[in-house]
């Protein structure tokens, strides 16, 4: 693989914290061929796989440590052998599965073994952990060990979601038991007995990752013996790293998907993808004055969401009815209360106006201040100011948690972005009434909908899912808490040489990375 030099050394336009993620070191400004330069929208933040932060922590963890299986790259949803010599479901609650014999734990903690799987998957699922991913093992009964290499898991009823999202996703991972257990139980950025395709080799925080082959991974070799990952929240200037050559792979914004359609740049394809993932504006009902429901319900008609969508993603993307995206039992096209000005007025005044200031929390991206400032204006039409808080990744993700300090009793709307798996539990399931002060934000309670929730995860008919989900989606309208955007558009800038490994949805798969 070949590198020319950069036609900018640095970009006037992208924000400090980026530029400095952009500067090769001083001794050469060539790549080695064997490496590929990728941003992710995050840094890291916590590599455990039971109390992971985002998307960027989970395709790290996914890439440092094995599982039984993994997702396929491509446009199917798949599954292969990871860590697993063989694995099959006996009934439709007990999974059999026997290890590869030659999966070592890095640090010198030895083999993987079936006492590794059982303490990982009973990790996650033990609710005295508090781990907020618990709910991907909801229905786990035991991990029984046979014996070094095998054993079985048994479920209490049949789960719709194991081979969805569970076992191919990070919360399947396997873990050493005596490493974690050295470490004191968890981790969060100092990863030990790393076991995948490759060993996290370096992190500067919000400067760069640096991924390197692991010697002692017997699996399929990544094609890349290092992946240099930056983390450039701001999509724009994402764009423009790559355009200078800085960068070999990014996901690009919303917006830019039909400009690059017609103006790609030089060496350089465009990738697009039906994503799972949705945005939407919480409401904090604890929070004055949100507590009052006829407030809340005012702010579902106040806000015009095509123009918010529009602002967005410059008009790249559809509204939303929902966190359901199309193609997904549970996937609407209505929602139950929508833009009327002149009724959002009708209910302030009936709860006696908003005698306080409004603020909005977002990260500090051109997109989210984009579609902020439309909220703003829609306010400002019904004579309501409202101030925008923009953050960071490691002061936004924290807002709404009740572990990391007190602002979850202070803030009163938000907006953000979830990722998916393929399964509609895994977008409700962090509205659950156990999630509040954790990912449910809005710290709505709804009895109704953890009920829902349970019943949707046993129940294997799609048209009852369907049925099942859609009904959560009308509570969750009923709250006044939601405000449904868009499910975005997922465009892939890379390098003519490069074909990224990704799951149908547009998710980073960094070991199915391949020179093309």
């Amino acid at each position: 693989m070949s590198y020319t030099l950069s036609r900018r050394t640095m970009l006037k336009t992208v924000g400090a914290a980026s530029i400095a993620t952009l500067i090769w070191p001083k001794d050469g400004f060539a790549r080695p061929g064997g490496t590929l330069v990728l941003r992710s929208y995050g840094d890291l933040q916590v590599l455990d796989p039971a109390y992971r932060v985002s998307e960027p922590d989970a395709d790290i963890a996914r890439c440092i440590f094995s599982g039984l299986v993994m997702r396929k790259s491509g446009d199917d949803w798949g599954w292969q052998p990871m860590g697993a010599s063989s694995i099959d479901q006996l009934d439709d609650k007990t999974i059999r599965f026997t290890l590869r014999d030659d999966i070592q734990f890095s640090d010198g903690f030895g083999q993987a073994t079936a006492e590794d799987v059982k303490f990982s998957i009973e990790r996650i699922a033990d609710p005295k952990m508090d781990s907020p991913y618990k709910d991907d093992w909801a229905l786990l009964d035991h991990v029984e060990v046979k014996d070094k290499l095998s054993g079985l898991i048994h479920l209490k009823k049949p789960f719709a979601p194991l081979w969805n999202s569970t076992l191919p996703g990070t919360s399947g991972i396997i873990l050493s038991k005596k490493a974690v257990e050295a470490v004191g139980g968890r981790f969060e950025t100092t990863p030990p007995g790393q076991s995948g395709p490759y060993m996290l080799k370096e992190w500067k925080p919000k400067q760069r990752t640096i991924l390197e082959i692991n010697a002692d991974w017997k699996g399929d070799k990544p094609a890349y013996d290092r992946i240099e990952i930056l983390p450039i929240e701001d999509s724009a200037s994402a764009e423009r790293a790559f355009e200078a050559g800085d960068l070999d792979f990014t996901i690009a914004s919303s917006g830019s998907v039909s400009r690059l359609r017609d103006n790609l740049p030089d060496n350089a394809r465009l990738i697009e993808k039906p994503p799972l993932s949705y945005v939407w504006m919480g409401i904090n009902q604890d929070a004055e004055p949100f507590n009052d429901p006829k407030i809340r319900r005012a702010m579902q008609h106040a806000i015009d969401r095509e123009m918010v969508v529009d602002a967005y993603t410059l008009g790249g993307a559809e509204i939303s009815y929902g966190i359901i995206a199309p193609g997904l039992p549970g996937n609407r096209d209505y929602v139950r209360y929508d833009y009327d000005p002149e009724k959002a007025k009708q209910l302030i005044d009936e709860a006696g106006g908003i005698n306080i200031p409004l603020s909005i929390d977002i990260l500090a991206t051109s997109e989210y201040l984009a579609a902020a400032q439309i909220i703003q204006a829609n306010l400002a039409a019904i004579g309501i100011d409202l101030k925008i808080n923009q953050h960071d990744s490691g002061s936004f993700w924290s807002i709404g948690s009740e572990e990391a300090g007190e602002t979850w009793k202070t803030m009163q709307m938000y907006i953000t972005r979830f990722s998916m798996e393929p399964d509609p539990s895994w977008a409700t399931l962090w509205f659950v009434p156990e999630q509040v002060g954790i990912w449910n934000w809005e710290r709505w309670i709804s009895p109704e909908f953890g009920r829902l929730h349970e019943k949707g995860i046993v129940e294997f008919d799609r048209a009852k899912r369907d049925q099942i989900y859609k009904e959560m989606q009308d509570l969750m309208d009923e709250s006044g808490c939601y405000i449904f955007l868009t499910h975005e558009v997922r465009g892939i800038l890379t390098r003519i040489d490069v074909e990224p490994g990704l799951t149908p949805a547009g998710t980073v798969l960094y070991p199915a990375f391949r020179k093309a």
